[in-house]
C-alpha cells in the first residue's frame, strides 16, 4: 500500500518566490538606482550644452560612423565562421573555438596593447603605409571590430546550430551544390540570427572604450568617440558633460536593444547573452 500523495498548495509558495523576487531586485535595483543617479546629476541644460560642444558632435558621428562600419566586418566575418563550425567538423576546431572566444574574456586594455604591438612589427608597419591604423580612425574600427566580432561569431554560431541542416541536404539532393544549400535555404533561414548578430556587435561597439584608448588614442575632433568623450571631460573636471554623453550612451543601447525585442529577436539576445 503506497501512501496518498499530498495534494499541491499553491499558497505554500510565497515565501520561496518572495525570496527569489528579493534576491532578483537587488541587480535591477542597482542599475535603476545608478540611472536615477545620473539622470539626477544633469539636466537638460547640461544635455544641450554637451550637444552644442562641436567635439562631442564630432565623437557622435564618428561613433555612429564606425559602429556602423565595425557592425558590417563583423558580420561579413561571423556569418562563415559560425557556419563552419556549427556544420562541419576539422582538426583544431574546438582550438578555433577557444580562441575566438579570447577577446571576449581578456581585458579591453589587453587588446588594444596587442592591437599597438601588431602594428610595431614589420608586416603591421607596412599595412600602415598603405592604411595607417596606429592614432587614427582606422584605428578606432579595427578595436572595435576586436571586441565587437567576438560577440557576433558566438551569436552566429548559436544561429547556425539551431537551424535543422536537413533542409540544405534535400537542396543537396536536388542538385544544388554547397555554395548554392548556404545563399538558398540557410542563409535566410539565419536572418533573424543576423539582426542579433548586428545588434549585439553595433551595441558593444559603441561602448568600447579600452582598446581604443591604447591603439587610438583620443585625440579631440580625430579619434574622440562617445565612451572617449566621457574620460576626457572627466580629465577636465567637466562631470556635468560627462554624464550627459553617458545618458545619450545609454539612450542610444536602449533603443538598439528595444527595437531589436521589437522585431521579435528576444529569444536570440537571450540565448548569447
Amino acid at each position: 500500500m503506497t501512501a496518498a500523495a499530498t495534494p499541491y498548495r499553491p499558497r505554500r509558495d510565497w515565501p520561496f518566490l518572495l525570496g527569489l523576487a528579493l534576491l532578483s531586485s537587488v541587480y535591477l535595483v542597482l542599475i535603476a538606482a545608478m540611472l536615477v543617479a545620473d539622470m539626477s546629476f544633469t539636466t537638460p541644460g547640461h544635455m544641450l550644452s554637451a550637444l552644442r560642444s562641436p567635439e562631442i558632435r564630432f565623437s557622435i558621428r564618428l561613433s555612429l560612423i564606425s559602429c556602423t562600419l565595425t557592425t558590417l566586418l563583423s558580420l561579413w566575418v561571423a556569418v562563415p565562421i559560425g557556419y563552419l563550425l556549427s556544420r562541419f567538423d576539422f582538426p583544431g576546431k574546438k582550438l578555433v573555438d577557444a580562441v575566438l572566444d579570447i577577446p571576449i574574456v581578456l581585458p579591453p586594455l589587453v587588446i588594444g596593447l596587442s592591437l599597438l604591438i601588431l602594428f610595431q612589427t614589420p608586416a603591421g608597419k607596412a599595412v600602415e603605409r598603405v592604411v595607417p591604423f596606429t592614432y587614427a580612425v582606422g584605428g578606432v574600427v579595427l578595436a572595435q571590430f576586436a571586441v565587437a566580432c567576438a560577440f557576433a561569431v558566438r551569436t552566429m554560431l548559436v544561429t547556425f546550430s539551431q537551424i535543422d541542416p536537413r533542409g540544405e541536404q534535400v537542396a543537396l539532393t536536388l542538385g544544388c551544390n554547397r555554395a548554392a544549400a548556404f545563399w538558398r535555404v540557410a542563409l535566410p533561414e539565419a536572418r533573424r540570427g543576423m539582426l542579433t548578430a548586428a545588434t549585439l556587435a553595433w551595441a558593444r561597439a559603441l561602448g568600447e572604450f579600452g582598446p581604443i584608448l591604447v591603439f587610438a588614442g583620443a585625440t579631440r575632433m580625430r579619434t574622440e568617440v562617445l565612451p572617449t568623450t566621457v574620460f576626457l571631460e572627466l580629465s577636465v573636471g567637466n562631470i556635468e558633460a560627462a554624464v550627459a554623453v553617458s545618458l545619450l550612451m545609454i539612450g542610444a543601447a536602449l533603443s538598439v536593444l528595444t527595437l531589436a525585442r521589437m522585431f521579435g529577436l528576444r529569444q536570440s539576445l537571450e540565448r548569447v547573452l
